[in-house]
This record gives C-alpha cells, structure tokens and sequence, in this order.
C-alpha cells in the first residue's frame, strides 16, 4: 500500500506519527501520545491490508476484519475532521481581564473562580492593599451598589488559588462576590465583581398548582402570552385589602371580565351577594357607574349592592380570615483545617476529613449551654492540638406553627 511508512512506527518522531495517522484518517490523533499513534497506525494498517486482499480471499479477510474491528481505539466510527488544532499551543494563563464569576453549586454552597491580571494586583497593592479575601454580599431585593448589602461575609483566600468554594448564610436568596484586598486601616479594594446570583432554597418548592392550556393548532403564537408563571412565594394576592373609604376590600381588575366573572357564576346558581363577599366592593377602573343598574339579578342601589339575599355598605369594617405560619430554628456550623493524615474529634464524635485536611461539622444547636471540645491528633500519636468552644441559645418567645398546623383566624 502506498501510504505505508517506510521507517519502522517506532523510529519514527511524534509529528511523522501524526502524518502517518493522518493518510489513515484516524481521529483525534494530534490528542494521542506516541505510543496511542503507534498502536492506532498498526490497526488501520491492518484493516487497510484486510480490505485489499479481500478480492483475493473474501472469507480471509473477513475474518482479518472481524477480529481488529473491536480493539481498543477503533470502537468508534472514522470521522474526517480537519485537525485544525493539531499544531496549536497550550491554553494561557490567563487572559489579562480582571474577571471573577460566582455559581450555585447547591442550596449551602457557592463556587466563585477567577482571573486576575498580575499588573492589577500589583497596583492594588501599592495602593495598600495586604490581604487578599472574597466578599459575600445578600443583595436580595436591593439594586447593589457596593454599600447597600442586606449582608456581607469576608473569606481570606490565598494569592495564588484561582476558585474558591464559599458557605452560602440563607439559601434562597440573591448574592453578589467582590474579590479585592484589605488594606491595614481596613478599607477595601476592589478587584473584580461579579454578577448577583440567585442561590435556590434549600427547601421544597411551594409550586404545587398545575396549568392547562388548551390553544388551537394553527394559532400563530408570536407575540402572545397566555400565562404568567411566577412562584406562589413571589406572588401578590389576587384580592388585596387595600381599603376603601377606610373600610372596604378593593379588587381591581377590568370591569367586563369581572361583569363576565359574574354572570358566569349567577348562572350555575352561586348567591350574588356573595360573589365578592358581603362587605366587599368592587373598585373603580371604570366599573362604578358603569355597572349596569341590574345585572343577572345584581343591582346597585346608593353607596352599596343589593343583591338577590344580601345588602352590604362601603362604610362596614370588613371581616377577614386568613392563615398564617412561621418556622424557625438554628444550626451550629464548626469548621477548620488540619494535616490530612490527622485524626480529629469534635465532642468526642471522629469527623471525616476532606482530601486538603479541611473540614465542616454542621447539627442542630437547641437552647441551652453547649460545649464543644475540638481535639486533632497527629497519625502517628506523638503530637496534638485541641480547643474547646462554649456556646449559649436561649429563645425568649417563640410563637410559631408548622404550614400544616395552620388554622383560620378571623381577623
């Protein structure tokens, strides 16, 4: 065969290699290291012998084929791409833009990495800045100006790491990191800022409702919205008790879908008076004084509606009853660092090491005193370290029940 090689596969330099897997069309043979080339090359080339004595003797080479088609590095298919790369260098550094991103690895951590230039660094440290540390901010419902957090938490890292993992306070929340330096008088300078990250909850979602569309086959849907889909957490109430005249619930909305809202439940039977409530209004865009006097048996009659069994005045005070519930609780999170090879116990209970000698102990912190004794030991007995931390709860009130220990309240 003409593009066999003529010096022996393994005399050969890694870029003659290269050519020869080329003419083979072997894929991704720029990414192989010499000895990959040369078992590949061996493969193809017996195929490539296989195929060409087939004419000669088909069931010889047949089996030629049979058995080299599922050996290592040819159990994919030839793909014939132009190995752009091939001759390509490394991926740099860095790229010279001072430039940090923050992501949500999960409802209690963050992962934030970097890049910083060099020069940036340098300036900053000329203008006095010492240590270099990550800034947490909750920037939850706020427009973050660098001095506005709800909430700042401040990690020391080091010069030369490029990520960091960071402990999120409070899941469900908005979240904004700066990386910069501290000066010795403790202002900060800033490096580079990330974008605000929302971090999800850490529990269940209270989306529970299901919608249901049904739109026609051939409607053109550019530009329409059929549905809004906002968290029920998000959400505001559809009927809000904002007062009117001092006194009354005020539901707002276009006058004909609530006429139409109406007309609909008078006619399966629903009391009118009690489409709204007995002491509730409905508010102006445009719909009193432009009610009909009657409408499907619901008339409007001075400063109130009569309806079919119930009459009720602007000027009632308004009876409401509603649900409402709170849980809270705390937790104790005791962290630090030690060699690898160590053994540490927190309350006489052995906690696992992380492979870089961290480690984190997190359980629920009830009231009362507590005391922690944190003891490292080194693995061969002879060295140790230990602290002791004492911690006090106390929760003067609590008035709280669970979402389903909730009960109306007539307020």
């Amino acid at each position: 065969m003409s593009r066999r090689p003529q010096l022996p596969l393994e005399e050969m330099t890694l870029r003659q290699l290269r050519l020869v897997a080329q003419q083979y069309q072997i894929s991704r043979y720029s990414r192989m290291t010499k000895i990959e080339l040369i078992d590949s090359i061996q493969d193809a080339m017996r195929i490539a012998e296989a195929k060409q004595s087939f004419s000669r003797n088909p069931m010889e080479a047949k089996e030629q084929v049979e058995s080299t088609k599922y050996r290592v590095g040819l159990g994919e298919p030839i793909v014939e791409l132009d190995d752009v790369d091939a001759d390509l260098g490394d991926l740099p550094g860095g790229y010279g833009e001072s430039r940090i991103v923050l992501l949500p690895r999960d409802p209690q951590w963050g992962y934030a990495y970097w890049d910083i230039s060099n020069e940036h660094k340098d300036h900053l440290r000329w203008q006095g800045g010492r240590q270099l540390v990550l800034r947490l901010y909750d920037v939850t419902d706020v427009y973050f100006d660098g001095f506005n957090a709800q909430n700042m938490n401040e990690y020391p890292c080091d010069e030369v790491a490029r990520e960091w993992y960071i402990p999120i306070p409070i899941s469900d929340r908005n979240y904004v990191i700066d990386i910069g330096y501290k000066t010795e008088s403790g202002n900060f300078l800033v490096l580079a800022r990330s974008a605000s990250v929302e971090i999800p909850p850490v529990y269940p979602s209270d989306w529970v409702d299901d919608r249901f569309l049904t739109i026609p086959f051939d409607m053109d849907l550019r530009g329409k919205t059929f549905t809004s889909f906002v968290p029920p957490s998000k959400q505001r109430a559809a009927f809000e008790g904002v007062g009117f005249g001092g006194a009354a619930t005020v539901v707002t909305g276009t006058h004909q879908s609530l006429l139409d809202y109406m007309a609909a439940q008078v006619a399966v039977g629903a009391n009118p008076g009690s489409l709204f409530g007995s002491q509730q209004m409905v508010s102006g865009m445009g719909l009193v004084g432009a009610v009909p006097t009657s409408y499907s048996g619901i008339g409007l009659s001075g400063i109130g509606f009569m309806g079919a069994s119930e009459s009720f005045s602007v000027s009632a005070v308004p009876v409401r009853a509603r649900s409402f519930w709170l849980v809270a609780d705390a937790e104790l999170i005791i962290y630090g660092a030690t060699e690898p090879t160590a053994s540490v116990t927190i309350a006489g209970k052995p906690i696992k090491l992380n492979p870089d000698g961290t480690f984190r102990f997190q359980y629920h912190f009830p009231d009362g005193f507590i005391g922690q004794p944190i003891v490292a030991v080194a693995d061969d007995g002879e060295q140790s370290r230990s602290i002791t931390m004492n911690f006090l709860r106390d929760t003067p009130v609590r008035n709280t029940n669970t979402k389903e220990e909730m009960v109306l309240e007539t307020y």
